[in-house]
């Protein structure tokens, strides 16, 4: 069974004169352990429709399943309990509170979800660990390059074991080489944990590391490709 499946998804803002079809009938289905990247110029709806899958919008009209749950008739906080307890975010910016070291900072989703000190410490050691981090566990921010900074992000957002990881520009503040560390990194965890993973980049040589290519424009999806793997 897909994990998402999306059916004629609408997203409109204003009325009128001033309407704006972000999204214009989007039909899409992920199954368990895709890597797919969501790509298209600005203003051609990827964005809002990983607003939509993460349960932070809510669409105009259409149907959004995740895990066979019908999201659109739930209410804002059962989206909320939704996202904290089955999709984890990693976000352009790394989001990091520079106080807290990158332990600390792995440890907060947990520690929303009233986890124990203990168990926080031990899943978020273990997150690190899988994104090859523990030497820096007790570092701030500040002393982390950006592509570790990122590295911490992406540990966040894996401490509470997501059913999909949902990656917003992951390596648009990174450089070329950093970005690759970075998608090094996300194909290791999509093929060693199996995480599924969606991934907004306007980056081609990012998104050839995924297996799908899911390209919008005007808020609808123009082409929907397997990337082509050489021999």
């Amino acid at each position: 069974m897909s994990i998402i499946r999306m059916r004629g998804i609408r997203r409109t803002y204003g009325t009128g004169d001033a309407v704006v079809h972000a999204l214009d009938g989007v039909d899409l289905d992920v199954e368990p352990g895709e890597f797919i990247s969501l790509m298209g110029p600005s203003g051609s709806g990827k964005s809002t429709a990983l607003n939509v899958l993460g349960c932070l919008d809510r669409p105009t009209a259409g149907s959004y399943r995740f895990r066979g749950i019908e999201t659109t008739t739930l209410d804002k906080q059962e989206r909320a309990r939704l996202r904290r307890q089955w999709i984890g975010f990693v976000f352009q910016g790394f989001n990091l509170l520079d106080r807290n070291t990158a332990l600390e900072n792995v440890e907060l989703p947990l520690l929303y979800r009233g986890t124990g000190a203990g168990q926080r410490r031990k899943k978020a050691l273990e997150a690190l660990e899988a994104v090859g981090l523990t030497s820096r566990a007790h570092h701030r921010p500040s002393a982390l390059s950006g592509g570790q900074q990122q590295r911490v992000a992406i540990a966040r957002a894996l401490v509470t074991d997501p059913e999909v990881l949902l990656a917003d520009e992951p390596t648009g503040n990174l450089d070329s080489k950093m970005g690759v560390e970075v998608m090094e990194l996300l194909v290791r965890l999509n093929q060693d944990l199996g995480q599924t993973i969606l991934m907004v980049t306007h980056e081609p040589e990012m998104a050839e590391f995924t297996h799908r290519i899911v390209s919008f424009r005007d808020g609808r999806i123009e082409a929907d490709a397997a990337v082509a793997r050489s021999a």
